[in-house]
């Protein structure tokens, strides 16, 4: 997986990259399916703002989270984006209907 941590109005430390790629790799446990994740750090006056996109097959997953503290913000942000990952991967491995051919066809 190809992991891309950027700042807006921030200097995004080894720290925090290192903390974002660690909790990231806890949505990797439940789907492994994920071809890259870009994660955007930003700070406005009050609030810190973390959102991630991650990118499966097929499908695009966008998640955002705001929070006083950036830390708490991306831990929101993991929280929101492993529950929309189950969520997919739950869809994606849905038992399909047989097809009719498989039936047996009962005649009168």
């Amino acid at each position: 997986m190809n992991l891309n941590v950027s700042g807006h109005h921030l200097d995004v430390t080894p720290a925090m990259r290192a903390y974002v790629s660690e909790k990231i790799d806890r949505v990797l446990r439940h789907f492994d399916h994920v071809i890259d994740a870009h994660v955007i750090l930003s700070v406005d006056k009050l609030a810190r703002k973390a959102e991630v996109t991650l990118h499966v097959r097929g499908k695009d997953i966008h998640a955002e989270c705001t929070d006083a503290d950036l830390y708490a913000a991306i831990d929101l942000l993991v929280d929101k984006l492993d529950r929309q990952v189950l969520k997919y991967k739950d869809k994606v491995n849905a038992k399909p209907h047989d097809a009719l051919k498989h039936h047996q066809a009962t005649e009168p």
